[in-house]
């Protein structure tokens, strides 16, 4: 009956720490977002712990670099992206959906000045910790190559992450230039680049 006592009492625990321990990862996002969108790159993490009514450690516990909780921030605000994906592919043929996207994309992360030194880690390092954030882009990317090969708008042999990479490369290395019109000539050699060869 004890052992049974215990078991149950143990059993229960688990399921209330978890949902505690998502709202206070939920509240540092939130609270990240708030500074970061203010274009405080430079915030002190105690102070995101502290407006989120957290400690420092449960912060690290969730996030233990800068880099980690921007990604996390910028993860949370992906699906917008991916869901414009599905809206261009149907009104676009691949190319086009996909160079109209690569647009969105630079002005969502222009919005993010704040987190670009960090994004820059998290989406081009092979060792990046929290590597979630190439991933899903790299998978929206996917949509575009494989509707883009079967429509015969992009080469069959191109590599969805390659795509990723050199999409992060351009909007990141240019979001401080002089030129305004750098990126944009970038995007589009990377678009040419995707087109089937003659």
């Amino acid at each position: 009956m004890q052992a049974s006592i215990r078991r149950t009492i143990r059993l229960s625990k688990p399921p209330q720490l978890r949902a505690d321990a998502a709202r206070n990862r939920e509240r540092l996002i939130a609270e990240a977002r708030r500074f970061f969108g203010a274009g405080d790159a430079t915030v002190p993490l105690d102070s995101v712990a502290q407006a989120a009514g957290v400690g420092v450690a449960t912060l690290y516990r969730n996030f233990p670099t800068r880099e980690a909780l921007v990604e996390a921030v910028y993860r949370s605000e992906l699906d917008a992206l991916a869901a414009d994906a599905d809206a261009l592919l149907a009104g676009h043929g691949a190319l086009d959906a996909l160079r109209l996207w690569m647009d969105g994309y630079a002005r969502f992360v222009a919005a993010k000045r704040a987190m670009r030194d960090a994004l820059r880690i998290a989406l081009t390092s092979p060792t990046a910790s929290t590597p979630e954030t190439r991933a899903r882009i790299r998978a929206v990317v996917a949509r575009f190559t494989t509707a883009g090969a079967a429509d015969g708008t992009i080469r069959g042999d191109v590599e969805p992450d390659d795509v990723t990479l050199s999409l992060a490369g351009a909007v990141l290395m240019t979001a401080a230039s002089t030129d305004a019109s750098q990126q944009r000539r970038l995007l589009d050699l990377l678009i040419d680049g995707l087109r089937p060869r003659c």
